[in-house]
């Protein structure tokens, strides 16, 4: 059985490309910091792997729209390895965590309130407060078979 389970923070913006060719598709990459359970560094910081993830077609659009730096997210997906060529001769290999299920870890408010886990971005904050039940407002005309909601 190949299955995964991680939660984590994105390290950056997802990168989103469409692949060319007779079914254009939707590809997501992002890395996740993944901190390791009970292991400290030695002064005492927490460590933390990092891992690349792929997302396709609905699971690449929403990780577009609604992940960026910071987002944490627990992941369900398969571990995929690969390798390749580089253009100097090198055999380099792969290791992408597939992701098949993406979910929010945390409300829009908690996020705010410890600014995503990163240092102050160049982004602004929003400057509307998140509603009390924690839930964000979705905007108008997207349906609920999208979302990554039980």
């Amino acid at each position: 059985m190949n299955k995964v389970i991680l939660m984590g923070r994105l390290t950056r913006d997802p990168d989103v490309r469409v692949s060319t060719g007779e079914r254009q598709m939707s590809i997501a990459r992002y890395t996740l910091a993944v901190d390791r359970r009970g292991r400290r560094s030695d002064n005492g910081e927490q460590t933390a792997d990092f891992i690349s993830c792929v997302a396709f077609d609905r699971n690449a659009e929403f990780a577009e729209k609604y992940l960026h730096q910071g987002t944490k997210v627990v992941v369900t997906g398969r571990i995929q390895t690969g390798s390749y060529t580089n253009k100097d001769g090198q055999k380099v290999y792969t290791t992408d965590v597939v992701v098949e299920e993406q979910e929010f870890a945390e409300s829009k408010a908690a996020s705010a309130n410890n600014n995503g886990g990163f240092a102050p971005s160049d982004r602004p904050m929003p400057a509307a407060a998140a509603p009390a039940d924690g839930f964000m407002n979705l905007p108008m005309g997207v349906e609920d078979e999208g979302l990554p909601f039980n």
